[in-house]
């Protein structure tokens, strides 16, 4: 007889591999749902937040340069910042290591594909541990076949994602799910197709959001 007491929660999570924020509001939101005993059934969406960035990608002091001309004073204060958050949220960023920003269109490539081996969660969590603790390239193809056969995909399937025609275009129909959202800021979650949070909000939060929807 089917178990009918679990509560069980659909989320698409709207997320760049690269976001300093994504990895903390995904580790946050499952403790809350482990917390309350909440099965949630992960969907990932892709946002890519420097699309253009070239192969070699771009050093992470140069971008906030850049971007919003930080000087390393301004970059060393809100890293230490970060590192801090994330490690209460249990994800290590070291940036000693992790110096750059990659290019993330062969991840999300990757990310969509293992979807169909129900494998988008640990490719998820092996992908945080790569770039944010080991600072690994996440744009170069080694690095993401080498992801991919530590979660139990082969590596025939890995250069398949990466370079299917394919699998661009299911892609671009998920990017297409994201544009309809009309999301502005990542991370982001979508709760059973009917509710948008956005942000790395707590576990409190999360919490709160969380019972709400199974108790509705």
């Amino acid at each position: 007889m089917k178990n009918t007491s679990i509560k069980r929660l659909k989320i698409e999570m709207i997320h760049d591999i690269v976001c300093s924020w994504c990895p903390i509001g995904y580790s946050n939101l499952k403790v809350a749902a482990e917390n309350l005993n909440i099965v949630l059934d992960f969907n990932f969406l892709p946002f890519q937040l420097n699309p253009d960035l070239p192969e070699q990608g771009e050093t992470i002091e140069n971008y906030f340069s850049r971007q919003f001309n930080w000087g390393p004073s301004k970059l060393r204060e809100y890293q230490n910042a970060l590192v801090k958050t994330a490690k209460n949220a249990g994800i290590s960023i070291d940036f000693s290591k992790r110096l750059k920003y990659f290019n993330t269109e062969k991840a999300h490539k990757l990310m969509h594909f293992a979807e169909q081996f129900n494998k988008q969660q640990a490719l998820n969590e092996k992908l945080i541990q790569a770039y944010f603790k080991e600072g690994l390239d996440i744009s170069h193809d080694d690095v993401l076949i080498n992801c991919a056969l530590q979660i139990g995909l082969n590596k025939e399937t890995a250069k398949f994602a990466i370079y299917s025609g394919q699998v661009t275009q299911a892609l671009q129909e998920k990017i297409k799910r994201r544009n309809a959202l009309n999301i502005q800021t990542i991370p982001a979650f979508m709760v059973n197709e009917k509710t948008l949070i956005s942000g790395s909000q707590s576990v409190s939060f999360f919490e709160n959001m969380l019972t709400e929807h199974v108790n509705k």
